[in-house]
């Protein structure tokens, strides 16, 4: 949710139209995250303090709406030449006070807009901050918890009489005051061409892209300062009178950097920050990921990272990675949408996930990511995989399979209902999180509670150097490729084969369990030329779903394995149509639902031909008695046997069981995205929702 862009040039001439379509370009590759309002904060004329004035631009609704006005804006030359210059944007999703243009970010700390922020996350006590703030003579303009991190900074600026703190230093005491998620980066008129950036609980990335080969591959983090104590510091009952203050005896410039060039020359340097790579691949692949607490500060073409406190669980240097994406993943191409694209992408991406991994010659598999930890996962005493929404469907479908492999207890938890039951943890549990993004809050969230409890930590993700990849003692990279698209596809269909690779590595020991693994090993291999051929239905499938655009409601019921494609394709229903949409066991008909049903309740059923074939059978039969017109999803071994009670049917190729879901779910996928663009929705940004789930 949200999006955060800024871009940083040193001696690198630009023109300020170039400048803004730099910001507003980042902020359309953020686009698929979700948002409802954005904006820019770029340098303006000179102010009558002679600084250079901060100007904001910023509109409700699309980015090109922002994008229209700054072209517009008849107080700024477009042809403007900056030989450095520091600007910062954002797409906000509101959580505080309706979508508008005063409520959008970037925030002001004053209407001559002194020091201005974008915000990713939410701050659990800006009600606190606002009433001291507002104590001392501040007065706020919006409804957001953003602007009271703006006003802070205000005051810590104000309350320094001889202004020798650098921008770090105040941007230090600011967040120091903050509690919650966020993800910030700071412009001031004060201090022209340079930014701060910090985070904790929300993901931010730095791109660096030079004229010159940059000299080392780390940067250097830099822990302390002894001029600065932000434990002295409790705002909330404080006068402005009695407020310690940080000094800096080094002043403005004591931020200097590590990050330099290999012929030593500074010149030429561009630095692009984001909460998302995908807005950064375009410019540069070199990039650097902020831990949480990190404080990094631009200034004179160089970065510096610094830390209060050490912190033991991180390294004392910032590696400078290579991004593995390209910018053809995270185009459109052919297709109308990127939903569109990364369903049809689903036949290479589970082949993507097994690349390297599995041998079809000898029936093994090797997760060269859970190797050194694999003895301790299969003498654990229990397996809890821990996820939100998708990923915890997926998590659901493998879950059978897994007990069946491994004999191990598995529970499968939400992260949020986890954490609000504090759920008991022991040090022979094995905690599996499961995320796409790899910064999902709850589930962030809980990974740290279950790793203070000495459990072993595994993280299943398709984000290299996300937070979960990096906080976890172990794990699985899907390697599905970039999923732009809010509703999520191909991750889904590749979590579950990431879990079923696990099952069977936890299970290649077990000579008893030798038949099992082969036989889904051999159906692995085939399982990219059956999802093609489910895809082929796409058009019978489009035409089935022309009926339901104008439809309140609609169940979807299996059973055993295909419980959780009910959920999952609930779920995308929901999600793209916004028509109420429930998955339904169909063992527990009887229990209830049964009353739902009849001839105006439109009802997906899905009958595989498995263990659970005859009471799949029953449960159809009950529909069809009570008026229901089911369409079911079948296989041609079922077909013969369900064409007499279901309205119309979907065959689709058979599998082995464990695996049979991943070709279950696609008709649910493309009966989703149909329904939603037969009713004219934006496919890859449904209302209300956000990619990425940073905050609780």
């Amino acid at each position: 949710m949200c999006g955060i862009f800024a871009y940083i040039n040193h001696l690198t001439p630009k023109t300020r139209e170039e400048i803004i379509r730099t910001l507003t370009n980042g902020l359309a590759r953020l686009e698929y995250r979700g948002y409802d309002s954005a904006g820019i904060a770029i340098d303006g004329d000179f102010n009558e303090s002679g600084e250079i004035a901060t100007k904001l631009i910023k509109a409700k609704g699309k980015v090109v709406n922002t994008l229209n006005r700054a072209l517009e804006e008849t107080e700024l030359d477009l042809e403007e030449e900056f030989q450095c210059h520091a600007g910062i944007a954002h797409t906000r999703w509101a959580t505080h006070g309706e979508p508008s243009d005063v409520n959008s970010h970037p925030h002001p700390s004053s209407l001559d807009c002194q020091f201005s922020v974008v915000h990713n996350g939410i701050i659990t006590n800006y009600r606190e901050l606002k009433k001291f703030l507002q104590t001392n003579g501040y007065k706020f303009l919006s409804e957001t918890d953003t602007e009271v991190i703006a006003k802070l900074i205000q005051y810590f600026y104000d309350q320094d009489e001889t202004k020798q703190l650098s921008f770090r230093h105040l941007v230090e005491q600011t967040v120091h005051e903050l509690e919650g998620a966020f993800a910030l980066v700071f412009k001031s008129s004060h201090f022209p061409n340079e930014a701060v950036a910090s985070r904790r609980g929300s993901p931010l990335l730095v791109g660096v892209r030079s004229s010159q080969p940059l000299r080392a591959d780390t940067i250097n983090v830099i822990v302390g300062d002894e001029q600065v104590n932000p434990a002295n510091i409790d705002l909330i009952g404080v006068s402005s009178n009695n407020l310690p203050r940080m000094l800096s005896s080094s002043g403005r410039m004591s931020s200097m950097s590590n990050l330099q060039l290999a012929d030593g020359d500074t010149t030429s340097i561009e630095f692009f920050l984001s909460s998302d790579a995908s807005a950064i691949i375009e410019h540069t692949k070199q990039v650097i990921y902020l831990e949480d607490n990190d404080v990094a500060h631009f200034v004179m073409g160089e970065i510096t990272i610094h830390r209060v406190k050490p912190d033991a669980d991180l390294s004392s240097s910032r590696p400078i990675k290579t991004l593995e994406i390209e910018m053809a993943q995270i185009m459109r191409g052919n297709f109308t949408s990127f939903m569109q694209k990364e369903i049809y992408e689903q036949p290479e991406s589970v082949v993507n996930t097994m690349r390297g991994r599995v041998n079809y010659e000898d029936h093994s598999v090797h997760l060269g990511g859970l190797v050194r930890d694999m003895t301790t996962i299969r003498r654990c005493r229990r397996l809890i995989f821990i996820a939100c929404g998708t990923s915890y469907h997926s998590a659901l479908a493998v879950r059978a399979f897994l007990e069946e492999m491994t004999e191990i207890p598995v529970s499968i938890e939400l992260a949020s209902d986890f954490m609000d039951r504090q759920t008991p943890i022991f040090r022979d549990d094995v905690c599996v999180f499961l995320s796409q993004s790899g910064e999902t809050a709850d589930t962030l969230n809980t990974l740290r509670y279950c790793k203070t409890r000495g459990a072993l930590i595994v993280g299943i993700t398709n984000t290299v150097g996300s937070t979960i990849s990096r906080e976890s003692d172990c794990g699985i990279h899907l390697n599905a490729g970039p999923e732009i698209g809010v509703a999520s596809t191909k991750a889904y269909t590749s979590q579950i084969i990431a879990l079923t690779m696990m099952s069977i590595s936890m299970a290649s020991d077990s000579v008893a369990k030798t038949g099992r693994r082969e036989k889904v090993i051999k159906a692995m291999k085939e399982m990219p030329q059956l999802i093609e051929e489910v895809l082929k239905l796409d058009t019978q499938i489009e035409e089935l779903s022309k009926q339901f655009a104008t439809e309140r409601s609609l169940l979807v019921m299996g059973r055993g394995y295909q419980y959780a494609t009910c959920l999952e394709g609930a779920l995308k229903i929901k999600e793209l149509t916004y028509i109420h949409s429930e998955g339904i066991l169909s063992g527990e008909l009887k229990h209830g639902p049964l009353a739902l049903i009849d001839e105006d309740m439109p009802v997906v059923m899905i009958v595989m031909n498995d263990s659970t074939l005859d009471k799949s059978h029953n449960a159809l039969q009950q529909v069809h008695a009570r008026g229901g017109r089911p369409i079911v999803i079948c296989t041609p071994e079922t077909e013969a046997g369900v064409k007499e009670f279901a309205y119309k049917t979907i065959c689709i190729p058979s599998i082995v069981d464990c695996l049979q879901s991943i070709l279950t779910v696609i008709p649910l996928q493309l009966m989703s995205y149909h329904i939603a663009v037969h009713k004219g929705l934006d496919v890859d940004c449904p209302r209300n929702l956000a990619k990425s789930v940073t905050v609780e």
